[in-house]
């Protein structure tokens, strides 16, 4: 298969994510929807970590964070 170093690191890096376990959380969105959101490993440690920072589940920081206004790009 002939292909760019770019595009040979892309599919490395999403065959490597594909293989691991992902993390769902179940929370509820500011409008009442209920949401799961699937996490890496990565990404549930710093959920976890802030979550325990500020003493409040993983669901009550995402929902929390529905809140904070979305930046608008230039």
């Amino acid at each position: 298969m002939e292909i760019t170093d770019d595009e040979q690191i892309f599919l490395r890096d999403l065959v490597k994510q594909s293989r691991q376990k992902l993390h769902h959380v179940k929370w509820v969105d500011r409008d009442g929807v209920e949401r799961q959101t699937p996490l890496s490993q990565p990404e549930v440690i710093r959920l976890n970590t802030i979550a325990g920072r500020l003493g409040t589940s993983k669901s009550e920081v995402l929902r929390r964070a529905a809140h904070i206004p979305v930046e608008k790009s230039p």
